[in-house]
């Protein structure tokens, strides 16, 4: 399997951080996605993938929850660190109104520079969305859905902005823990998306699935989510293992 975004870099993994890749290995988990988050996580995030080049693969964008009022600076280290190195992807980026509504203008325009960079690379992107599918729409219309190619990134979103998420040709569904919690409305509907157009993440550290939720999320926890994915899916782990892998091969290029 792979798991297309988990944030390996972080502190909670300093002490332990080659058990974490050999856990990950024993559940089936060759290889890692990880995507960065702003100017200060790019040494940490080039030295893990150098520590670890033939599991753990590099993307490079801002969070949304990162941008900042002199976002335009930090956007051009981010360029620059494209032009120094390889990346499989550009993420993680999107709009998040979850916490603050107030900066939407800077989160878009930073989001809309790094969606053109996918198209400029020729790299998929990693979207994230929270409070902010519609907004997050727009801008994948303006600067050219169709050129565009990418995952939105733990979907939980309504059944309609499932629909128009597929109707996004180019892009795939990031499923994660949340599919194993209780009250994920997003069950109900999740089906209508075939299984060719779906990827495995962690988002590790966060979003453990049931049973090992309020635990510091990794990878080898991902196989959780898919014998889950299989349950709701009606068809084998075999299946799912298979499809999500190869559906993530295509769209990273690993």
């Amino acid at each position: 399997m792979i798991d297309t975004h988990a944030h390996l870099f972080e502190e909670v993994y300093d002490e332990d951080i080659a058990d974490v890749i050999a856990r990950a290995t024993e559940a089936g988990v060759s290889k890692i996605c990880v995507p960065n988050l702003d100017v200060t996580s790019i040494p940490r995030l080039n030295a893990l993938c150098d520590r670890f080049p033939d599991v753990c693969f590099p993307m490079m964008g801002i969070h949304p929850s990162n941008v900042a009022s002199d976002f335009k600076k930090d956007l051009e280290e981010i360029h620059t660190a494209l032009e120094q190195r390889k990346y499989i992807a550009i993420g993680e980026v999107g709009i998040d109104l979850y916490w603050d509504k107030r900066n939407l203008k800077v989160q878009t325009e930073a989001f809309e520079t790094q969606l053109l960079w996918s198209i400029e690379y020729n790299l998929p992107v990693s979207i994230h969305a929270r409070e902010a599918f519609p907004q997050v729409f727009e801008s994948l219309y303006k600067v050219g859905v169709d050129k565009l190619r990418g995952v939105f990134h733990c979907f939980t979103g309504t059944c309609d902005e499932l629909g128009e998420a597929l109707r996004c040709e180019h892009f795939l569904i990031g499923i994660d823990g949340p599919i194993t919690y209780k009250k994920a409305d997003f069950l109900d509907y999740l089906t209508l998306a075939p299984l060719e157009r779906l990827i495995l993440e962690t988002d590790a550290p966060y979003l453990s699935p049931v049973p090992v939720r309020g635990m510091r999320n990794e990878p080898a926890y991902m196989l959780h989510t898919a014998q889950k994915l299989a349950e709701i899916y009606h068809c084998s782990l075999d299946e799912v293992m298979k499809t999500t892998t190869k559906n993530a091969e295509n769209l990273f290029n690993i």
